[in-house]
């Protein structure tokens, strides 16, 4: 079988299916493409399907070009028809998995693309899950739906979990350069599963398990998302000693040339994995009587910054002659980071539930790269551009993402109060006594 897979990889007959395509199906899949291999993608969302076979990139970071050229060559192509990898070589999950209102995993797209896929699995087939999700899922859940098709894995078909690794914006790590960890349910679906990948990323790194692939997923998003709690709690004290800027210790810390990394607070966690990783884990646990406290803790760290952000808003309003209803908020930035236009979670769409829920009626908001939101059944729409006389309007300027196309200076000039969660405004100049940095020890 290894054998044959690499004869169909040297003479460009692999084809590929993708189920999801998203931020992480669609860059896998255009991949594939640009190196000649037939790529189907599989997606519910018509309004995709029907986008990218128009040749249309709905992924910033994506070359429209590069999007446009496989799809006119034939290379790449979309369908809504769940059951339709039934020719591909190699399947791979990227569905979304969010997690329930109780904070509990969700995995029923992945479920569904499994079922759908069993339904026309063949012998010879390798199916990659990538989807996030908790230790465990590709053994207990994908095998025994895949095994009702009769046919035994590592034998007639084969089985992997290789967790996803992009970061939305980053121009130097890609899905081609970034190492991918991979998992197969037995060796030989290990070895299929690296072969298969190979053919796109550099670097492959097998394990002996898919839960040990699906742990280290975890590992390396709860890594971070403790780090950024411990920060964030900091930036707070730091607010209620006063007199020291977190920002200023972070980056003499950062000095050290060993045995630190920096982490920044901000106004929360956003994005799918850093926010959702901690709470599939912490599911897990329970089911061997294990409590993740020091995780938890963490997660809840994190998602209470919003609520500190809302407190930092109100305690300006009242320092100036406006009730709260009536007051003046302008957003600035509510991508869930720098310079993309993820929407997912985002900190900064918290922060306008909280100030909905206080009866706070004049809120706007300004980001370059989402024209419009919904926040709590409430619509808004981006001011066109960001101008002095848009700052002078405002009681007070927010800034929850810090795109950097935006000028810092001009906000710091002709705003009556800035709040700065991002420490935005570092490098402006002038008098900034109006500009409160959250972790800036301003009190």
């Amino acid at each position: 079988m290894e054998e044959l897979f690499r004869q169909k990889i040297a003479d460009r007959t692999l084809q590929v299916a993708v189920y999801g395509l998203g931020y992480v199906g669609l860059p896998l899949a255009l991949e594939f493409a640009k190196k000649g291999y037939l790529v189907l993608g599989i997606d519910v969302n018509a309004d995709k399907v029907a986008k990218l076979n128009a040749g249309e990139n709905y992924i910033q970071d994506l070359d429209d070009a590069e999007v446009q050229k496989v799809v006119q060559q034939g290379y790449l192509r979309a369908t809504t028809e769940l059951t339709a990898s039934k020719d591909a070589d190699a399947i791979f999950i990227c569905v979304p998995t969010p997690f329930t209102d109780h904070k509990d995993p969700d995995i029923s797209y992945i479920l569904q693309s499994a079922e759908a896929i069993a339904r026309t699995l063949r012998p010879g087939q390798v199916v990659i899950l990538k989807s996030t999700t908790f230790p465990g899922t590709t053994n207990d859940y994908v095998l025994p739906i895949l095994n009702r098709s009769g046919l035994e894995v590592g034998k007639d078909y084969f089985l992997a979990f290789s967790p996803e690794r992009i970061d939305p914006g980053n121009k130097k790590w890609t899905t081609a350069n970034t190492p991918v960890v991979v998992g197969g349910v037995t060796p030989q679906c290990t070895e299929l599963a690296t072969l298969v990948q190979g053919v796109i990323v550099d670097t492959v790194v097998p394990v002996s398990s898919p839960r040990v692939a699906e742990m280290t997923k975890l590992l390396e998003n709860i890594f971070r998302s403790v780090n950024i709690a411990l920060v964030n709690e900091l930036a707070q004290l730091c607010d209620r000693m006063g007199g020291i800027n977190i920002w200023e210790v972070v980056e003499a810390a950062a000095t050290k040339p060993f045995g630190y990394m920096p982490f920044y607070p901000g106004p929360g966690i956003g994005g799918h994995c850093i926010l959702i990783d901690p709470y599939y884990l912490s599911w897990a646990a329970r089911k061997y009587d294990f409590v993740t406290n020091f995780i938890t803790l963490a997660a809840e760290v994190n998602e209470s910054m919003p609520f500190y952000v809302r407190e930092l808003i109100e305690r300006e309003i009242a320092r100036q002659p406006v009730s709260l209803a009536e007051a003046q908020i302008l957003i600035l930035g509510v991508a869930f980071k720098r310079d993309v236009d993820d929407l997912r979670h985002s900190p900064a769409l918290k922060v306008i539930e909280l100030l909905q829920s206080d009866q706070v009626r004049n809120i706007t908001y300004y980001d370059p790269y989402i024209p419009e939101i919904q926040v709590d059944g409430q619509h808004y729409t981006s001011i066109p551009a960001l101008t002095p006389a848009v700052l002078q309007q405002a009681n007070v300027v927010v800034i929850t993402t810090d795109h950097s196309n935006v000028d810092y200076q001009m906000v710091v000039d002709h705003s009556r109060a800035v709040i700065d969660t991002r420490n935005a405004c570092k490098n402006t100049t002038g008098d900034k006594r109006h500009v409160l940095v959250l972790g800036g020890g301003q009190r």
